[in-house]
């Protein structure tokens, strides 16, 4: 062999630098994925880079082919030419993910085929060095120095390989380590330690340019509009998302929902632009980001196609952190890098965009899904920051008051998987893109196995889609919605003879937040009725279906109606609750075809009003002189008559007051509905037609109040629907049942309790019992559960039940046995350990009843009611600096936390820190709600006896006058003022053109 052929040449060095390079270059796009130009560009690099390795390795191979011929080169040319395949296969396809396979086969056999190289320059190496120690004949012919340089070289080669290749690895996993164990704290969802003493200290600022929306950008400067609008781009590489999207409310959030529309301009006439960006923050990005929305009326740019955009991909995607779950808008969203290439008109940028993106997706997902988006942990706490809010002086111009919220609910409920006291527990917990996401199958990048979230984010929203003509959408709304409840026609009821009346006496007072919403698992009292009534249970025939019920001609009977919640992750109905019309109708047919008995009842074939007596779902809230907010108007509520709301793993009992006719047929079929409809009559009219009253001209309206009359029937050319007309929005029958009764002669047996026992009707009981412990029927709760227990012994949450309602009762004695029977089945029931903590706290024996507490929060640490019952016991014990780690920590999962701000207050007191303890009374007194405002609802309760009987926690309805009802009413006055809109149109009078004048 030549002198030349042992010398180290320049192909050999430029080989292994190049393809040390390459290593090193793998395991820094291993390692990282910042969407960042220096990182994009050393991901395009790669293949370049590993093209030239691999032309100047086979080069140097034909020159060496000896060298591999051992079993070690052999295998590690084999598997670096696999690795060499699948790289110019991804170089092509893209490292997507239905190429992971290919991926992880090219770094697998990448890996290998280096180690093996490793060995081979070490083994090659001993073998040089072996040979000038002990040269063969042939080799004894050859200078020495030729073969110690070939050595040298080999050596150094080795060398430098394996520093390069292990220093690869030791950055690679260091940096893997260090992501995983410190990830970066602005992609995670947490909570302050407390929250501003003030709305102007929320979010950005009250200098803020979007406040009093919490909405930021880094820099606290307008982003261009265009980046929100700008969907289409990613069309090409998502399209069924995109799909989804187009007919998503996200996409019909801004001015092109009628709704939304029409209250914004109401908002803006009546208080004001600056207050409506507090909506604004999470419905008009491309206005309010770019402040636009900030200089200009409304009016003047709806119609834009800013206006007209809704929220695009980038509303959620480029959100970079979101500050805490207090909802409000409180995000931060920012113009992500290399956006520009995305959004290009040139071709070539374009393309180079999307071949990166196809190439190494890693900066595209990281920019794109922060952990906040796609970690079940913290996907919540990323919705609440639109799905959660407050309204305070800025907005309202009266104080701090709790808008809709579907965060807190779903977090201290069993669904979450983190409510230790819930009536019912899912197999696996949920948050809320496993109902409102599911996975659906798609061929676009990005999916998993076929399948990708859906971006319908179908809910209970079917007005907007009508208004808009989407059948699919619709379509996909109701399927959602059908089955996340069931009715039940449980049975019947008489109270028993001679039965004492007991008056409702208020439960113990405790601190109540202010909120326009429901309130449940999330505090101590929220699943706690206002009153609790001691009567004698009812006399019962049920469960229908099974028991052998009867009517009797001339009877009056209570028929009781269980509905429960089953799909569902937060209250029902859940987001803008004053808004819908969702009522549980009961109608009772003979078996003559006549109609006996209706409540619940829609005029004009459905279409129409809800007659005001039926059973509903919402929260009646009213302004300072006692007019319904019913204009989302939320700015203006001053008090709530009800808010009614069915907790998620809960039940609602409602009861009707049946009176069969003497006439009556030989058998009543009894149909009970859950009927929901988004959005109410009343509003759908007045989004789309409604106008002052002519004859008012000169209203009283102020922040707190709307005294003016609204007449339907205003210009609808310029509505933001499909076709210019008041749209017939569906209501969705989400379950029902049916059950017949035979009637018999008025002078058959009376009314005679029948109990059927059988082990199947154990879960209709509990939701009975459910039912009646959250209005305070706690005798008749209890009676529901002690026929659980009967037919299911082993079911210790029966046991549990009994006990809630003794202890709500006060009969902790007769409380503990019960507990002490679920702990025997169940030793690790937190319901059952948090109960007995709540009945060893009325004994004072607070250091057990703390244990019972810590067992608990043991299995469910951030059940805040729980902790705040350990915090209470330590403070009882004036352990305050234990208290108040214990109250922090509730705060941790809910700053707004009532009952952990006053007893901080307390506990601050007691360690005498002043200036801590008038912190906490400040905020206590923020939350607190403003007893002062019942006064409101004291003549509104006169003028309105149907409201006032919803508001009571034990209450029945009664059917409507089967001649006349009050929907047929509002009908009739609808269709006279329209009548009178057709006159005025024909003969306006002076100062007025056609087409202004309005209905009520």
């Amino acid at each position: 062999m030549g002198i030349e052929n042992r010398q180290p040449s320049r192909l050999g060095k430029l080989l292994l630098f190049l393809g040390l390079l390459l290593v090193a270059n793998s395991a820094y796009i291993a390692a990282f994925g910042d969407p960042t130009l220096f990182y994009v560009t050393n991901a395009l690099i790669h293949p370049a880079l590993g093209l030239a390795v691999v032309v100047l390795f086979l080069i140097y191979l034909g020159r060496n082919r000896k060298a591999f011929s051992s079993v070690i080169g052999s295998v590690s040319l084999f598997l670096l030419a696999i690795a060499a395949v699948l790289g110019g296969y991804l170089a092509i396809a893209g490292m997507t993910r239905p190429h992971s396979l290919a991926l992880y086969a090219h770094v697998a056999a990448a890996v290998a085929g280096l180690f093996l190289i490793l060995i081979w320059l070490r083994t090659r190496a001993k073998a040089l060095r072996l040979s000038m120690d002990f040269p063969t004949r042939s080799q004894e012919k050859e200078p020495t120095q030729n073969l110690e340089a070939e050595m040298r070289a080999t050596s150094n080669a080795w060398r430098w390989s394996a520093g390069v290749m292990v220093a690869s690895l030791v950055f690679y996993c260091g940096v893997a380590l260090y992501h995983h164990f410190f990830p970066n704290p602005e992609y995670l969802v947490r909570n302050p330690g407390g929250p501003p003493l003030s709305m102007e200290h929320e979010g950005g600022g009250a200098n803020s340019f979007m406040f009093p929306s919490s909405a930021e950008t880094p820099d606290n400067r307008p982003i261009r509009s265009g980046f929100f609008m700008n969907s289409e781009s990613c069309r090409r590489c998502h399209a069924d998302i995109y799909e989804q999207w187009q007919s998503s409310m996200h996409h019909f959030a801004s001015f092109n929902n009628q709704w939304y529309r029409k209250s914004i301009e109401y908002m803006q006439d009546t208080i004001g632009i600056k207050s409506s960006l507090w909506c604004g923050g999470c419905h008009d990005h491309a206005l309010i980001l770019a402040g636009k929305m900030q200089k200009h009326p409304i009016r003047e740019i709806e119609n834009t196609p800013e206006g007209q955009n809704g929220l695009g991909c980038m509303s959620c995607h480029a959100i970079v952190h979101v500050g805490s779950t207090m909802g409000q808008g409180n995000f931060k969203i920012q113009y992500p890098a290399l956006a520009e290439l995305a959004e290009s008109r040139n071709p070539v940028l374009r393309w180079l965009h999307d071949y990166s993106v196809r190439l190494d997706p890693k900066p595209h997902r990281n920019a794109f899904l922060k952990p906040f988006h796609r970690e079940g942990t913290q996907v919540p706490g990323f919705c609440s920051a639109c799905h959660k809010v407050h309204l305070d002086v800025p907005v309202n111009h009266y104080r701090w008051l709790r808008g809709f919220n579907d965060y807190d609910n779903w977090q201290a409920s069993g669904v979450s998987g983190q409510g230790a006291r819930s009536f019912y527990y899912p197999p696996k917990s949920q948050n809320c893109a496993d109902c409102h996401m599911p996975m659906v199958r798609s061929k676009g990048f990005g999916n998993l196995n076929g399948f990708v979230h859906s971006h319908r984010f179908a809910a209970a929203n079917t007005a907007v889609p009508t208004s808009h003509e989407d059948g699919n959408q619709v379509r996909e709304v109701e399927q959602f919605l059908r089955g996340a409840l069931t009715v039940d026609i449980f049975g019947l009821a008489e109270e028993p003879a001679g039965a004492e009346q007991t008056e409702g006496r208020p439960r113990g007072e405790s601190p109540q937040l202010s909120s326009t919403f429901a309130v449940g698992e999330e505090s101590s009292t929220g699943l706690a009725a206002s009153t609790v009534a001691l009567s004698q249970p009812l006399k019962l025939i049920a469960p229908l279906g099974r028991a052998d019920a009867q009517l009797r001609r001339g009877q009056t009977v209570r028929v009781e109606v269980v509905v429960r919640t089953r799909r569902l992750g937060h209250f029902f109905p859940g987001g803008t609750v004053d808004a819908f019309d969702c009522w549980l109708e009961l109608q009772a047919r003979d078996s003559k075809g006549r109609t006996v008995f209706w409540s619940g009842q829609a005029a004009d074939d459905g279409k129409g009003p809800v007659e005001p007596g039926a059973h509903f779902y919402r929260s009646l809230q009213i302004d300072a002189h006692g007019n319904v907010i019913n204009k989302r108007n939320a700015w203006s509520t001053r008090a709530v008559m009800y808010a009614h709301l069915i907790p998620p793993g809960a039940a609602d009992t409602v009861h009707f007051r049946l009176r069969v006719p003497e006439d009556c047929a030989d058998s009543i079929t009894l149909t009970a509905k859950l009927n929901y409809r988004k959005f109410s009559w009343w509003n759908t009219q007045f989004a789309f037609a409604g106008v002052r009253d002519p004859s008012q001209p000169h209203p009283d309206v102020g922040p707190d109040h709307d005294d003016g009359r609204w007449m339907f029937t205003g210009d609808l050319s310029t509505v933001s629907a499909k076709f210019k007309q008041i749209p017939n929005v569906p209501t969705v029958i989400i379950g029902q049942s049916s059950v017949t009764i035979p009637v018999a002669a008025r002078s058959s047996e009376p009314f005679t309790e029948l109990i059927a026992n059988d082990a199947r009707d154990r879960e209709r009981w509990n939701d009975y019992g459910i039912g009646l412990l959250l209005q305070g029927d706690l005798k008749g709760a209890e009676r529901a559960f002690e026929k659980v227990t009967g037919l299911d012994p082993k079911y210790a949450d029966g046991w549990v039940n009994v006990a809630r309602a003794r202890i709500q009762e006060g009969n902790t004695e007769a409380a503990k046995p019960m507990l002490v029977a679920a702990l025997k089945l169940n030793p690790n029931l937190s319901s059952a350990h948090y109960f007995y903590g709540l009945a060893l706290k009325a004994d004072g024996d607070y250091a057990e009843a703390y244990d019972q507490f810590a067992l608990a929060a043991a299995r469910y640490p951030n059940d805040r009611v729980n902790r705040n019952q350990m915090g209470r016991m330590l403070f009882l014990q004036r352990k305050y600096d234990a208290a108040v780690a214990q109250y922090q920590r509730s705060l941790s999962v809910d700053p707004e936390d009532l009952e952990a701000h006053y007893n901080l207050m307390l506990c601050y007191r007691g360690l005498a820190n002043e200036e801590l303890a008038s912190r906490e009374e400040k905020l206590y007194l923020r939350f607190k709600a403003d007893e002062a405002s019942r006064a409101i609802t004291g003549p509104y309760k006169l003028a309105h006896p149907e409201d006032n009987n919803e508001a009571q926690a034990i209450h029945e309805h009664v059917s409507i006058d089967l001649g006349k009802t009050e929907g047929a009413r509002q009908i009739a006055e609808h269709r006279r003022r329209k009548a009178l809109r057709s006159r005025l149109d024909a003969n306006p009078p002076a100062g007025r053109t056609a087409g202004a004048a309005g209905g009520k």
